[in-house]
């Protein structure tokens, strides 16, 4: 492989990973939020990567949860190089960054400045939102596919991997979901029941109405947060940045918010 073909590859693989991690409150990728503010690669191979919020003063385990796993990306990299993770315009940016680029924890960084420093609670807590996030979506394109309530909530993990998604978010959707699953049970095997709540417990088809309202309200909540972000960081870069089919603050205002797979639908037309 030649040079060019070799940074070009590195340069794919690099915005790959990058593209796998999620602001972990509203399950979207941090590329698609705009908070990769550079990712480059220098001719010796060195990765330097500038990360930047909406805020000043968001908040600093938010911060640190997407930078330990943008760390985690980069440290998966194939050619293992060494680099150089940023963190600009933070009120917590010095104490992040020395952190990050020594390795330490959220518990080593903060220990003096916050009563609690364990994570894994609130990392738990975003893995619910996202989990029923991605069921919803999931939900819905099934419905859209004839499939009856009684027949999805028995769908297996094997039939759920053979049903053929429609268009190219719902696979992308179908895919999400699938990986939510295997990062709850690992060990979920071909017969087991994928559309169940988040304790694994089967749902009832009569009950499936009630348990997508419940699903649906995590969604816009998760949204409006979303839109918000995007708002704030948009007024602080002065930028205007959409992403195809996601609400703004305006539609929440004018209560406009469409289903997930309605919402896709029209941003594909």
């Amino acid at each position: 492989m030649n040079a060019v073909n070799l940074s070009e590859s590195r340069q794919g693989e690099l915005w790959r990973r990058l593209e796998g991690v999620n602001d972990p409150e509203l399950d979207e990728p941090v590329t698609d939020m705009g908070f990769i503010e550079r990712a480059e690669i220098a001719a010796d191979g060195r990765v330097d990567v500038g990360f930047r919020l909406p805020t000043y003063w968001c908040s600093p385990n938010f911060a640190f949860l997407m930078l330990d796993d943008v760390r985690n990306a980069l440290d998966a990299l194939s050619w293992s190089p060494a680099y150089r993770l940023t963190l600009h315009d933070h009120m917590f940016a010095e104490e992040v960054n020395s952190g990050i680029a020594e390795g330490r924890s959220f518990a080593e960084i903060f220990a003096g400045l916050a009563e609690n420093t364990d994570l894994e609670d609130l990392r738990e807590k975003f893995r619910l939102k996202a989990f029923k996030r991605r069921q919803e979506a999931v939900i819905l394109d099934l419905k859209k596919l004839g499939i009856a309530d009684s027949e999805i909530v028995r769908v297996t993990f094997s039939v759920f991997d053979a049903i053929i998604a429609g268009s190219d978010e719902a696979r992308k959707r179908k895919a999400r979901y699938r990986q939510a699953l295997l990062q709850r049970w690992p060990d979920l095997r071909a017969q087991d029941t994928a559309i169940v709540d988040y304790d694994g417990e089967r749902i009832a088809a009569a009950g499936l109405s009630a348990h997508l309202a419940d699903l649906r309200s995590v969604r816009i909540n998760m949204e409006f947060n979303g839109a918000l972000c995007r708002g704030l960081k948009q007024t602080r870069y002065k930028e205007m940045e959409m992403v195809d089919g996601e609400p703004t603050l305006v539609d929440f205002i004018l209560d406009r918010v469409p289903a997930s797979g309605e919402r896709a639908q029209s941003s594909s037309n």
